[in-house]
């Protein structure tokens, strides 16, 4: 694409986002810009959530650390001044709700005249549709779409292998996000769109139960032990901690709620898990 081009894009807000060119430089959260250059758009920098802070998580941050992309820090406490310096022209988050972006205040792009584009990871998608959002929006940024089909096509032999390992396998899988020696989040499956992925592709993946939390079901490690998992799917976000009480014999397996919605992100991730389950 020319930079001369004008530029358009309908983001999972609904928001009608343009611009007189193709931007060329892309700010964007990290979990959203690791995606982005998975696809070919390699972002000029990458902020982070809440959960970070002076350093990137590299359970969220994909090839940005090995591409050189710069990290400046958890996106709510962005210094404006340094945003400006950076001289975005787009900037890319996530949202959870389809209303408002995860990361960044809106009022600091606002400020600064630049389109936010806010692209849904939650479960109101299914993962397919996920990804193929961030493929259509890298490809307005001037990403290759034979490129895109070929990490489909990796993301299609990683499903088939693991399909064919879960069919074969007896273990029941439990996602959690460990919260210290005296709680654990549990994920409820069908609320996150990997998981619910999974599920489809035949894992045995346990529900936690009746409860508060639309997400997860926050409890003791007790109520993890009680489900009895032949596999635990552990958060392995900075922020989370490690397992502390699991069954015996417990398989371990490292899983970030934060992959970075790419197919070449997801197909490592299937690879992995088909490894663990065989």
């Amino acid at each position: 694409m020319s930079g001369a081009q004008a530029w358009g894009f309908t983001d999972d807000r609904g928001t009608e986002l343009g611009a007189a060119h193709v931007p060329l430089r892309v700010v964007a959260y990290a979990r959203a810009g690791a995606a982005l250059l998975d696809l070919g758009v390699v972002p000029v920098a990458v902020y982070g959530s809440g959960h970070d802070g002076e350093g990137l998580d590299p359970a969220k941050s994909g090839g940005l650390a090995a591409a050189g992309v710069p990290y400046v820090g958890p996106g709510r406490a962005l210094d404006e001044g340094l945003l400006r310096e950076l001289r975005p022209d787009v900037i890319v988050d996530v949202t959870y709700d389809g209303k408002s972006p995860y990361a960044l205040d809106e009022a600091l792009a606002e400020r600064l005249g630049v389109p936010l584009v806010a692209l849904s990871v939650g479960s109101e998608f299914a993962l397919p549709a996920i990804l193929g959002r961030f493929a259509a929006l890298a490809e307005t940024l001037g990403a290759d779409p034979a490129a895109d089909g070929e990490a489909a096509r990796e993301l299609a032999a990683a499903e088939a292998a693991l399909r064919g390992v879960a069919a074969g396998s007896a273990l029941a899988v439990l996602a959690l996000s460990g919260a210290g020696p005296e709680q654990v989040h549990l994920a409820r499956p069908q609320a996150w769109p990997e998981l619910a992925h999974l599920a489809g592709l035949g894992v045995r993946l346990l529900d936690p139960g009746p409860g508060p939390g639309a997400n997860w079901l926050t409890g003791d490690w007790a109520r993890g032990v009680e489900l009895r998992p032949g596999l635990v799917l552990f958060d392995e976000r900075e922020h989370a901690t490690p397992p502390y009480e699991l069954p015996a014999g417990t398989r371990l397996t490292p899983w970030s709620p934060e992959t970075p919605p790419s197919p070449a992100a997801y197909a490592r991730f299937f690879r992995v898990l088909a490894e663990a389950l065989a």
